[in-house]
């Protein structure tokens, strides 16, 4: 076994028995210098999407993490990242949430973009995404970690699928042609008591900027975009970490609601 594998199936163990583990990092650290550790990290991640393949799972989209100016400053980035999005990660609009699925489950609101036609091009424009995007919906994505306690960098997190757990879709389609995607508000609660606020400008200034950072990307990696897929495009405002039966709602401005049900541990 190789010394990725090894990382990769100390994750995997952690994500099938609902356990945390140790971060990785230095464990990448050790197999490279400095400039190697993100791609080292980016092939941890790529064996888990593997083994989930080969488990059965459906691959549905791609997630986009670290759109926040300040938790790029954090981290010491100033590119997002991106994890894979699967079929058994998808949750319905109030339905509810088995605890035992999550891993320290945080909430945090975003627009999600489905898309209609594939995105091949090696360097693609608002026009081209807009023209693959066959409709949006509100979504929560319910983050989680692996890692103990949430002591993570950037190489835990990207080798931990960026630190993804479920995913939340909102019911009503809407075109974008008929949103804002810079100016809509974005307002999420918990029991009626409002936790998080951000727009669509916190999402690289534009949740578009987001899409296309991310379909360039993965045609480099020999894995464009394609029809079908589900792109959540990053936070809008702060994560709010989830305790057992908890509801969070997030009202987009254009897209309506999105709701989550946390079950009971």
């Amino acid at each position: 076994m190789t010394s990725i594998q090894r990382i990769a199936d100390r994750l995997w163990q952690a994500h099938i028995s609902g356990t945390c583990t140790h971060p990785v990092r230095e464990e990448l650290a050790r197999l490279g210098d400095a400039r190697q550790t993100l791609h080292l990290a980016y092939q941890v991640q790529q064996e888990l999407t593997h083994r989930r393949l080969q488990s059965g799972a459906r691959l549905v989209g791609r997630k986009i993490g670290l759109t926040s100016t300040a938790v790029q400053q954090q981290l010491g980035v100033d590119a997002p990242d991106y994890g894979a999005l699967f079929a058994d990660m998808a949750v319905g609009d109030h339905e509810e949430i088995d605890w035992s699925r999550t891993h320290q489950p945080k909430a945090e609101a975003e627009i999600a973009l489905v898309l209609q036609r594939d995105l091949p091009h090696e360097r693609h424009t608002y026009a081209d995404v807009i023209s693959a995007v066959a409709y949006a919906l509100p979504a929560i994505e319910v983050v989680g970690s692996r890692i103990a306690n949430w002591d993570i960098r950037l190489a835990d997190t990207v080798a931990d699928n960026a630190s993804s757990d479920l995913f939340v879709l909102g019911s009503t389609p809407v075109p974008l042609r008929k949103l804002d995607l810079v100016q809509c508000g974005m307002v999420m609660e918990r029991a009626g008591e409002q936790v998080s606020i951000g727009a669509g400008s916190a999402c690289l200034g534009n949740p578009l900027n987001a899409a296309v950072w991310l379909a360039d990307t993965m045609v480099r990696l020999g894995a464009p975009l394609r029809a079908g897929d589900v792109v959540l495009t990053g936070a809008l405002g702060p994560m709010v970490a989830a305790r057992p039966g908890d509801v969070f709602t997030a009202q987009i401005q254009g897209l309506g609601n999105v709701t989550a049900v946390f079950g009971q541990d």
